[in-house]
């Protein structure tokens, strides 16, 4: 029996599982020497969740709690919430799409700390919200010993993120990091004390998180707004807006249209003291 071909939209973009394979096949033979990595990691496995399970697995397996069992995790959270995998789908190609040193999804996907560790922390959420605390915190542990970022698996963060270079990235227990947000090395989404309850930032979609930003405290930092690299809010941010310095300051509303979209880490000519 014949089937229907699939119609694609040349205008979308190509589908990332296939783009994926299509990568891994040619550096293997480009690369023989990683050809078996390659091979274990992308190419012998059917989707991407499988393919993701394997990679995590591998990446954060030791000796008190092996590789398989850590897949049979992924595997688990991904055929309980099939959205996991959509979800890091539509991660693999922010990362493709902002990073200018991105070659393709196979770099992100074997090579970058930022894209893994928030796949790991995807998984712990999963965890946090079946009851099974113990073990998202041993994965949350065991994403800062590896990958240097330390996200609650409580944090509720949306789809299409960024996470750049990942190093020294904080995030809190009740953070809410929106859809398409893009963040960089250093960001930290704190409290301001000891008090319990919901006590840190809420970023709305489309955000751009400069290198080193500190957001602190239960405030909200609005859809498609900027936070310059060094810059210590304090205080509500409004959408479209700029905000930088030490204690941070509006400096341009509105800001470009996609900040986390464009990775566009300008400022407004005349206010060259400060920098993103």
């Amino acid at each position: 029996m014949s089937q229907r071909l699939e119609v694609i939209d040349p205008s979308a973009p190509p589908p990332v599982w296939a783009s994926l394979r299509n990568e891994a096949e040619r550096a293997a033979k480009s690369e023989p020497g990683l050809a078996s990595l390659l091979n274990a990691v992308i190419l012998s496995h059917a989707t991407l969740g499988d393919a993701l399970s394997y990679q995590l697995a591998r990446k954060l397996g030791d000796q008190e709690l092996r590789a398989m069992s850590l897949r049979e995790i992924a595997e688990e959270a991904y055929a309980e919430r099939p959205r996991l995998v959509d979800t890091a789908e539509a991660d693999l190609r922010a990362v493709f799409e902002r990073d200018p040193a991105c070659k393709g999804y196979v770099q992100p996907f074997l090579f970058f700390k930022g894209f893994l560790a928030l796949q790991t922390q995807r998984v712990a959420h999963w965890l946090w919200e079946e009851g099974r605390e113990t073990m998202a915190f041993y994965l949350q542990s065991r994403t800062s010993e590896i990958f240097q970022v330390d996200i609650h698996p409580a944090t509720r963060i949306g789809s299409g993120v960024f996470v750049d270079h990942g190093t020294g990235i904080v995030v809190g227990e009740t953070a809410v990091i929106g859809d398409d947000v893009s963040m960089l090395q250093g960001v930290t989404l704190g409290g301001t004390g000891a008090e319990r309850g919901d006590r840190h930032p809420k970023i709305g979609n489309g955000v751009l998180l400069g290198a080193g930003a500190k957001i602190l405290g239960n405030i909200t930092i609005g859809d498609h707004a900027k936070v310059a690299s060094g810059s210590v809010v304090l205080k509500p941010v409004p959408p479209g807006c700029t905000a930088a310095g030490v204690p941070a300051r509006l400096v341009n509303c509105p800001t470009c249209d996609e900040p986390a979209r464009t990775m566009d880490q300008t400022l407004p000519q005349g206010l060259d003291d400060y920098v993103i």
